[in-house]
């Protein structure tokens, strides 16, 4: 008899902690998109304490970071804030980390989308650029599904989920990756502006940031599906690192 895989549950916390709006309508498309690929979406209050955060991530195999209206407090990455740069959502940044901590600690898979693919380069010691100015409109909106070309990196776990060296992406933000975090690899680029748009860490951990909108053109594009694909059957096999104990005689 053929084994069935586990359900995995992945923690996706609340978008934003003071935009019910954006919430209620950015949330629910991270959710399906896990949903159709196999997985149990596992909404992450940004209201909660630190306790029950923790028992929440506890009961996940994986975890995502989506989008948000907020951006990232520039004092995380040692810069004063730009007049462009919108306020930053403490809330939020507190559950980010405790979530980050958790994938970092038990190798969980991770998946950073938009403002999660921002504050895990932070995490990371990387640094963020406050306000875009190149000759491309990276902020043309939810609307557009094609925003422009993002080159795919050779041998990247991108390229060998979705096939293709190059993709056509939606485009929804003002600040970008200025440099990368310490242990994240390169490996997507706006092809029109250099701009960076994917980072992966390193090892066999499941663990990649895009950053531009796969849940939004779900239903559309075969190189999304796949990459929530990747992401929940991932965490469907993840099992948690054997405890090491050591016998001192």
């Amino acid at each position: 008899m053929e084994k069935i895989m586990k359900q995995p549950r992945i923690a996706i916390p609340e978008p934003t902690s003071g935009d019910a709006v954006y919430n209620d309508r950015s949330w629910p498309q991270y959710a399906k998109a896990i949903e159709a690929s196999g997985g149990i979406p596992v909404k992450i209050p940004l209201s909660a304490s630190q306790a029950e955060v923790a028992n929440l991530v506890s009961s996940c195999e994986g975890v995502l970071l989506p989008g948000s209206g907020a951006d990232v407090d520039p004092e995380k990455y040692g810069k004063e804030r730009n007049p462009e740069c919108a306020p930053a959502d403490p809330a939020r940044e507190a559950v980010d980390e405790l979530l980050i901590q958790d994938v970092s600690n038990l190798h969980k898979p991770f998946f950073g989308i938009c403002y999660g693919f921002q504050a895990w380069n932070v995490w990371h010691g990387g640094t963020l650029i406050q306000d875009l100015k190149t000759g491309v409109n990276h902020k043309p909106g939810r609307e557009v599904r094609e925003a422009h070309p993002v080159k795919i990196a050779e041998g990247s776990r991108i390229q060998s989920i979705t096939g293709r060296n190059q993709l056509l992406v939606n485009s929804s933000h003002h600040q970008g990756v200025a440099q990368a975090g310490d242990g994240l690899a390169v490996v997507a680029r706006s092809t029109e502006d250099g701009l960076i748009e994917g980072v992966e860490g390193a090892g066999d951990q499941f663990s990649l940031a895009v950053q531009w909108h796969p849940e939004r053109i779900f239903d559309s594009d075969p190189a999304s599906r796949s990459l929530f694909a990747a992401f929940v059957q991932a965490a469907a096999v993840w099992q948690p690192p054997a405890v090491r104990e050591s016998v001192v005689s």
